[in-house]
């Protein structure tokens, strides 16, 4: 958001203080959350695709006001993290709802903690359709994934049809409200808004659409968890966010970052990083 100067005349000096006073407060909180960038691979990579995307990011200067993590697939975590410069965060792309336990091919929060991830996408539109993850499963892994050290990326968003009959709010404040069954660190989770019709298929919300939504879900924060965690927790934007139309998308004031999936995979990724920079 631009800084601009004001002048003030006499007879409408009160009504421009209000106004300075609204920018100043938009400009601060804005300012205050950290720039987020994601990389989603999905179910994609090899070693060799690794071992050039690993030198890719660390033989680039990334910029410092931009928290940067990357979410390979599970077999290929701990070998990243070792050899990935520290300054970027690694995440998983899923996790279970408990610790331990007699479930073949779950992998937990704890594990995960233990091999060096930072974070853990949980509820992506995915996960949600495909695998028929339930609102009420997805919140049980964000509460453990919390409680076990994780930072989580919250997934929600509408399918067409559910746009397209002005569902939109219904959904996403829906899937939303299924985590206020638990006691959680809103400091530790960033919200991805994620319209369904719009991942994969090369189709991008709008910058205003994408801002509209994103501010009916910080005023949803202000209502139902608090003003503090509206105002300081990250809202990022995914759906075919490529290196064309990054910046416009991140000029929006409550558009706090970006969940990247195919583009994540490419060397424009470092352009959608920069979305912000001057």
């Amino acid at each position: 958001m631009t800084k601009r100067n004001i002048h003030y005349s006499y007879d409408n000096c009160f009504a421009t203080k209000v106004s300075v006073g609204v920018v100043l407060v938009l400009y601060h909180a804005m300012s205050s959350r950290k720039f987020f960038v994601g990389g989603n691979w999905k179910m994609n990579g090899d070693s060799k695709s690794i071992e050039e995307y690993i030198k890719l990011l660390n033989d680039n200067t990334l910029p410092g006001n931009v928290e940067i993590v990357i979410a390979p697939p599970f077999v290929y975590l701990e070998r990243i993290r070792k050899q990935l410069k520290p300054a970027v965060g690694l995440s998983a792309q899923n996790c279970y709802k408990v610790e331990k336990g007699a479930f073949t091919g779950e992998v937990s929060a704890s594990m995960l903690r233990d091999i060096g991830c930072d974070w853990v996408i949980l509820g992506h539109s995915e996960r949600r359709h495909i695998l028929h993850e339930s609102d009420e499963l997805v919140a049980e892994k964000v509460s453990i994934a919390l409680n076990s050290g994780l930072g989580v990326i919250f997934c929600v968003g509408e399918k067409l049809d559910e746009r397209e009959g002005g569902k939109t709010k219904d959904v996403c404040f829906r899937q939303l409200a299924s985590l206020l069954k638990y006691k959680l660190d809103w400091n530790n989770i960033v919200i991805a808004y994620e319209p369904v019709w719009a991942i994969g298929t090369g189709k991008t919300a709008s910058p205003e659409q994408a801002q509209e939504v994103h501010v009916w879900i910080r005023d949803w924060l202000k209502q139902n968890v608090s003003a503090d965690a509206a105002a300081k927790c990250r809202i990022i934007y995914g759906g075919s966010v490529t290196g064309d139309n990054c910046r416009a998308l991140g000029k929006q004031s409550d558009i706090d970052g970006f969940l990247v999936g195919g583009a994540s995979l490419k060397p424009e990724f470092l352009k959608i990083i920069e979305a912000r920079s001057n």
